[in-house]
């Protein structure tokens, strides 16, 4: 891989292996969004993709990482990201963030969306829906010439005038054999010289936005993010390609919010 500007550009062998790496890491989230059901517990859901991963003869790319001890991340309303599978039981009403990422022959596949648990409140449904449509505005500043402040601004772009506000602490990045790479990706505009985008990078764009205030603060396990205000938090995320056309998605699936 050729660096430029530190952020690493792909080949087209590698970009062919990261699109196996991506089918699978959406394939496995997609199992586990259509599992998720009030009365099963995080730590369930979190075991699934452990069995799931073992048929697809891939490993957790989250397990380990930093001490992190769960498979995925499993986050529940007010729980923004990095949650762990435990006792929780999910409920209806409930909007449950799932986070995969996986390992496939040395390369990453990382992906996440929010699944609207039965009947959820109007809030919820707004920002769910409002968090995903912010995903794709990004992706569409996701083209060669275009600088990277163009795609982070659009997604606080979107959600602002909606009445929410995107987590500034945590953001996305580039992925590729590290699961994060450079560069960062801020759901809002960052201020400063920003890098132009290339065909043969690979980005994680992922959205955290939260219905309330943007602040966070970080519980005693020393991972699991929560909202300041305890209002809830949405959370979609693809790994994309830059093309020297239009952008490619890695982590594809249906696009829509599940449950809604």
């Amino acid at each position: 891989m050729a660096r430029r500007n530190r952020i690493r550009i792909k080949t087209a062998h590698e970009i062919a292996r990261m699109r196996v790496a991506g089918e699978i890491a959406s394939d496995i989230l997609q199992e586990l969004a259509k599992a998720v059901r009030p009365g099963c517990t995080t730590l369930e859901i979190d075991q699934l993709a452990l069995e799931l991963m073992r048929e697809r003869d891939c490993k957790s790319a989250f397990l380990g990482y930093r001490g992190f001890s769960g498979q995925i991340c499993i986050s529940v309303n007010e729980e923004v990201v990095h949650g762990i599978g435990g006792p929780r039981k999910i409920q209806a009403g409930d909007a449950v963030k799932i986070d995969v990422g996986i390992v496939k022959g040395g390369w990453i596949g990382d992906n996440a969306l929010t699944v609207a648990v039965g009947d959820v409140s109007d809030e919820v449904r707004r920002l769910l829906i409002a968090t995903e449509e912010s995903l794709f505005a990004a992706i569409a500043h996701a083209r060669a010439g275009e600088r990277l402040a163009e795609l982070c601004g659009a997604v606080e772009a979107h959600v602002k005038p909606l009445g929410f506000t995107v987590v500034r602490e945590f953001v996305g990045h580039g992925v590729g054999r590290e699961l994060h790479e450079e560069p960062q990706v801020p759901n809002y505009r960052p201020q400063g010289k920003s890098p132009i985008l290339e065909p043969g990078m690979v980005l994680a764009i992922e959205p955290m936005v939260n219905a309330g205030v943007a602040g966070v603060r970080i519980l005693d396990d020393g991972w699991t993010v929560i909202t300041a205000d305890g209002k809830s938090s949405a959370h979609f995320e693809h790994t994309v390609l830059i093309t020297s056309g239009e952008p490619e998605i890695l982590t594809p699936r249906p696009r829509g919010v599940p449950g809604l």
